[in-house]
This record gives C-alpha cells, sequence and structure tokens, in this order.
C-alpha cells in the first residue's frame, strides 16, 4: 500500500512539475531574469508547493505517526552552516545556468532532449562526489 501512494504521489509530483513548467528551461530561466524579460508566472509554482507543506508540517505536530507507518522525518535545526550555504549556492547556480533542478530534471526525461539527460548525468556524478567533498570541507572548517 505504502509504494503505490508512492508511485502515485510521484506520478503527481511529476505531473505538475510538467503542467507548472517546471521543466521549461526557458521558463525558469525566464522567472530568474528579474533585471531583464521577468516570467512572474513560476511565483504561483512557489506558493503552490509552500502552502500545502506548511500545511503537512502542522499536521504532523498534531499525530503521532505518518497514516501509512513509519515515523516523521525530523525538522531541521534552524542552523546556518557552511554546508548549507555552499550546497545552496551549487544548487542555485546549476539551477540559474540549466533551468533545472532535481525534480524537472527527472521528469524532463519523459520528453527526451539530450540536454536533461546530461544535466541529469552531472547532477549524479556530482552526487557522488559531494560526500568526499563535505568531509573535506568538514575537516577543513575543524582546523
Amino acid at each position: 500500500m505504502r509504494n503505490l501512494f508512492a508511485f502515485l504521489a510521484g506520478g503527481l509530483f511529476g505531473a505538475g512539475l510538467l503542467v507548472s513548467g517546471m521543466t521549461d528551461t526557458t521558463k525558469v530561466q525566464g522567472w530568474l531574469d528579474v533585471f531583464g524579460d521577468w516570467d512572474p508566472t513560476l511565483a504561483f509554482v512557489l506558493g503552490g508547493a509552500i502552502l500545502p507543506m506548511m500545511l503537512a508540517w502542522n499536521m504532523t505536530t498534531r499525530r503521532a505517526r505518518p497514516a501509512l507507518g513509519g515515523a516523521f522525518p525530523a525538522k531541521p535545526a534552524p542552523r546556518l552552516g557552511h554546508n548549507l550555504v555552499i550546497g545552496s549556492v551549487l544548487f542555485g547556480a546549476g539551477w540559474g545556468l540549466v533551468g533545472l533542478c532535481p525534480g524537472p530534471a527527472v521528469a524532463s526525461l519523459a520528453w527526451g532532449g539530450i540536454g536533461g539527460l546530461v544535466f541529469l548525468l552531472a547532477m549524479a556524478a556530482g552526487m557522488l562526489v559531494a560526500p568526499g567533498v563535505r568531509t573535506r570541507i568538514d575537516r577543513l572548517a575543524a582546523i
């Protein structure tokens, strides 16, 4: 049952990315071009993501455990560390340069396109390298 709901939620998420235009790199780059030909329509996508998540976090405070079993994830620490800053910069740079982030990159594979595949492979390579880089940064920060 849990896998069925995961599949349905993933499919709904992917469909939402396609319908909202998050897989269209020109639309995303238009959103980021605030001093040029700015496209404010993705603000509705942002609001459509933040509001349900806010409600979901609020609902978890009233429940002992999730309806489908397991445990709720812990809330992240309200700490601004170097890992968060470096990760945010890398995420933002990739999003700004290519116009895709991880979810839409996977969803863009549905309609083909070599650009999305190249980005997805580069993102996977970055994910493989990231733990070693993080260990090195943590060692340098401890010195």
